[in-house]
Parts: structure tokens; sequence; C-alpha cells
């Protein structure tokens, strides 16, 4: 961590208006990212994403240097708001279910080919399909590919370990891969 960075902390744990502000030009951009690719809405959007501030603004005495970057400690508050936005706000919507086991039985080869260097048709494509998957796997596949995270930085932010990561990752492309094919026939 930077002298600045610690500089930055230090200020915000004394709830200095300019260290907020500072943070939210830093930080808040990718943060607004995170949150819209999870909430539809962009007035909803919005609201979780005042919230994840408030929240980190209001907790910062928590935050853990060792633990994490700044970055990925506010991730984790995103996520954690966002899912819950989801879970408590949202329509129920209907996800899409493998329960025959297709997706599984792709090769990584198959995912890779779908999924590993995207024109924008298969752009348009993941977007559509990660509609059809449950929260926590947009969560997921979103942190991996939009915001290139580490599996260890999203173990952190789900609070899970990254063996456990990589294999939900490993699922959720497949699944993924599966969807984009209900959806090209």
């Amino acid at each position: 961590m930077t002298e600045a960075e610690q500089e930055l902390i230090k200020e915000l744990r004394r709830q200095n208006p300019k260290a907020q502000w500072l943070t939210l030009q830093r930080y808040g951009k990718g943060i607004f990212a995170q949150v819209a690719r999870l909430v539809p809405a962009k007035e909803d959007a919005e609201e979780v994403y005042q919230d994840v501030f408030v929240k980190a603004f209001t907790n910062i005495e928590q935050y853990d240097e060792a633990r994490s970057s700044l970055r990925t400690w506010l991730s984790r508050i995103a996520y954690n708001a966002a899912v819950d936005w989801l879970r408590h706000k949202r329509q129920p919507v209907v996800y899409f279910e493998d329960r025959e086991g297709k997706a599984d039985s792709l090769s990584d080869q198959e995912v890779d080919d779908t999924l590993g260097h995207p024109n924008d048709e298969t752009v348009q494509l993941i977007r559509a399909a990660l509609k059809h998957l449950p929260p926590e796997e947009q969560a997921i596949i979103t942190m991996f590919y939009y915001e290139e995270m580490s599996l260890k930085e999203i173990a952190y932010v789900t609070e899970s370990i990254p063996t456990t990561i990589a294999s939900k990752l490993s699922r959720t492309r497949k699944k993924l891969c599966r969807i984009i094919k209900m959806l090209q026939s």
C-alpha cells in the first residue's frame, strides 16, 4: 500500500469530507459499474451505490488493510449490497437450471471457444445469458471478467475460498455457455 493510500484511509477514519470525496472520485465509477451489472434499473443501481459508500464511510474502522485493498473492500460491500437488493426487492425471476447436467458435459475447450475471445455478437449474447443466472453467479462472472479480479479477491468479496470460487467459476462458465447455445438456437 502506498503512502498516499495510507493517508487516505487515515483521513477516512477521521470522517474527513475531502477524503470521502477523493474516495468517490477514485473508486466510484468502478463500484457503480459493478453494482449496475447486477441491479438492472439505473435508479435502483444508484440507490445501492449510495448505500455502498454510506456503509463504507460509516464502517471504515472495520477495514483491515492487511486483508485486502481498499478497492476490494469496497467491492465486497458493493457485492453484498447488490445481492441483498436482488434478494429482497427484485421481482422473482426464473433462472436457468441445468437439470440434465448438459452444461457439465461441455468441455473446457468448448467453453473457451464460446467465451474466450468474444466478438460484438458474443458479448451481446453473454449479457443476455447473464440475466438467466442467479445473482451470486452473475457476480462471480462479472468480478472475474469485467472487474478482472483474481480468485483470491473474489473469494474475499464473497467470503469464500479461492478453490471454491474456481469451482463455481468453472461450473458457471459452462452454464453460461449452455445458455448462450440455447439463445442461439
